[in-house]
């Protein structure tokens, strides 16, 4: 197992009613087929060897013992794959029968588990046949029976633990204890009928499930060939990952399996993380050895833009709630100071609109006059007419004061004071400016009793990329849990609800490339200092800061990752190069986000000192670099 990634599956067999030869051979073929495909760990639907509708043939002695011996052709076809296989039968244990689980691999029937709540009512009557199990964990013939977990020898976070059917349907299900023993991934045989509703209702329940047990959850529903006499079956297949879907199966598909590549890194270390409850009376564990593919080609899919949502409705959704959520985080902090006057330095990048944005939604909040905000244009030494048009055209549009205090000349008088030379662009050059507007806005919202929004974001703090007590400071940073890649969409989503020349000019600023605007413009008087070609491109940067702060991966998974995300895109050079830069910027600079001014968290992922993320100044990055350079 590489990186902690395995290959699931859940299995529905196409079945015939007491028939087990041609169940068992369709069992043995799905897991063949499996095998093939390097899957770990495959699960059958509720009593698949028999079929779930026998109705009174489970009473019948016949049908009992050709279960167990289709059990045993099923462990011999199992010796040579490498997986582990859970099918469902009925089981005679201690003289009375068992709907069970049972866990085979390598030629071997690991444990069996059999079904705690059994459904009697509406159209289930299993209590005519199984009884609930509610005893004590035992042996039978070395096989353990009862509640148990079962655990790989070489990795313990490939830990995994069974419930059937109605067991997730009870207000307290066995998978809860399981994942509380340390099962990361619940394997759920079913047998669960299809009327109308039911299909949501269950996607949302394992769904969920999977979330709020910080789980991979597999749930296998038996489908074509159980009888129809009473009941429809869909063949419902589900593999679920902390809350999300994974894969799932077509409504009334064909039989067959759907796989998913679950990461039990990720989520041993959200349990981890988030302080995962345990029990204090671990159930009986089994030991397995089967060997998980290390070299498994993914077909996990891994999105280029982790913090920005795939579904357009998600994303305004999204969107409009971010939005809300930083203008409520000022509106408090303004209200708490009985504040009418915010300053915001106006730059006609997205950072700044953004941070307006949202300085006029709290405003609106709160029921203030909007020319209570002062837009402060300072155009300096790299300024172009295209971002300083597109200042005073936002602040005229949202009706907010704007003032204009051109830098040079104060910038100017600085270089004379500390005898530097102008035409010497360095960091000097750049930060003086920097520097020279922080102070501005600083003074004006002292003479005007207000306060300085901040408009760094969330990229720019991982990598550093912002002036030391220039526009690294303000009195309350809005932007601050906000990566560059989802700013974009932000301002994109608010152009979106704009109308005339706002929406103009809001997509306009979408448009112009990320820049500080230190350096000169070139000779067109167009952008010269562009960011992401001096720290590389924001959607890499921020794909890394995703996986390595809010997941704890190592750099050469995020790397696995990457090249995955962006195939076709960046090529693996170019990823590394990036990682590479990523990696040492965010250590050299956790200087700067010792000290940030307030700012609301929107996302799961903050630098804040004050919340989620406490690290030394001094913190080298030897093992992480060291990590990237194993994958040269």
């Amino acid at each position: 197992m590489k990186d902690g990634f395995i290959r699931v599956g859940s299995a529905t067999p196409e079945v015939k009613v007491a028939d087990v030869e041609f169940n068992v051979n369709e069992i043995i073929r799905l897991s063949q087929e499996a095998d093939e495909k390097k899957c770990s760990l495959l699960v059958f639907p509720e009593l698949s060897i028999t079929g779930y509708t026998c109705g009174d043939l489970f009473l019948n002695n016949q049908l009992i013992e050709a279960a167990m011996t289709g059990l045993y052709d099923i462990v011999e076809a199992s010796c040579d794959l490498n997986l582990v296989i859970v099918v469902g039968l009925p089981y005679r244990f201690e003289g009375k029968l068992y709907n069970v689980a049972a866990v085979v691999s390598q030629g071997e029937v690991l444990g069996i588990v059999p079904k705690r709540f059994i459904p009697n009512y509406s159209e289930f009557y299993e209590l005519r046949y199984f009884t609930p199990f509610e005893g004590e964990d035992e042996t039978e013939e070395g096989v353990p029976f009862g509640n148990l977990i079962f655990r790989n020898e070489t990795y313990e976070d490939f830990t995994f633990g069974v419930e059937i059917c109605e067991d997730l349907w009870v207000a307290d299900p066995p998978s809860v204890s399981l994942a509380m023993s340390g099962a990361t991934v619940i394997c759920n045989l079913s047998a669960s009928d299809e009327v109308i509703g039911k299909r949501d209702y269950r996607r949302k329940l394992v769904s969920m499930q999977s979330g709020r047990l910080v789980s991979g959850y597999i749930y296998a529903d038996c489908g074509f060939g159980e009888s129809t006499q009473d009941l429809v079956f869909a063949g419902h297949r589900m593999i679920c990952e902390n809350g999300s879907v994974l894969s799932e199966s077509a409504g009334f598909g064909k039989s067959g399996v759907i796989y998913a590549d679950l990461d039990l890194q990720r989520l041993a270390h959200d349990r981890l993380r988030n302080s995962f409850e345990t029990s204090e009376e671990p159930l009986s564990i089994v030991y397995f050895d089967t060997e998980p593919e290390t070299e498994l080609v993914l077909e996990r899919k891994v999105p280029q833009l982790p913090f920005v949502p795939d579904n357009l409705n998600d994303l305004s959704s999204r969107c409009e709630d971010i939005i809300t959520m930083q203008a409520a985080g000022l509106a408090k902090r303004l209200a708490h100071i009985n504040g009418k006057c915010a300053v915001v330095g106006l730059s006609g990048g997205l950072d700044s609109t953004l941070a307006l944005i949202v300085t006029v939604h709290a405003f609106d909040m709160l029921g203030l006059k909007r020319d209570g905000i002062i837009a402060v244009t300072m155009p300096g030494f790299g300024t172009t007419s295209r971002t300083r048009n597109n200042s005073v055209s936002l602040a005229e549009a949202y009706g907010v004061t704007l003032k204009t205090v051109d830098i040079k000349a104060s910038v100017r008088q600085h270089f004379e004071d500390i005898g530097h030379d102008e035409n010497t662009h360095d960091v000097t050059y750049e930060n003086s400016q920097a520097r020279e507007r922080t102070q501005i806005l600083m003074d004006i919202a002292n003479k005007n009793g207000g306060i300085v929004i901040g408009t760094g974001d969330l990229s720019e703090l991982a990598l550093g990329w912002a002036t030391y007590n220039g526009d690294h400071m303000s009195m309350y940073g809005v932007n601050s849990s906000i990566p560059k890649t989802l700013i974009r969409h932000l301002v994109t989503y608010e152009s979106g609800k704009a109308e005339g020349e706002l929406a103009q000019v809001l997509k306009d600023v979408v448009d112009t490339p990320v820049s500080p605007e230190l350096l000169p413009p070139d000779g067109n008087g167009e952008i010269s200092q562009k960011t992401e070609d001096l720290v590389g491109p924001y959607e890499l940067h921020d794909f890394f800061l995703y996986y390595f702060l809010r997941w704890g991966f190592k750099p050469s998974k995020i790397f696995r990752l990457a090249n995955i995300a962006f195939e076709g895109k960046f090529d693996s050079s170019v990823i590394y190069k990036w990682e590479e830069t990523f990696i040492k910027r965010f250590f050299n600079q956790q200087f700067k986000r010792s000290c940030l001014p307030d700012g609301p968290k929107v996302g799961t992922v903050t630098l804040s000192p004050r919340g989620d993320w406490r690290m030394p100044s001094d913190a080298v990055a030897v093992l992480w670099l060291d990590d990237l350079k194993s994958v040269l």
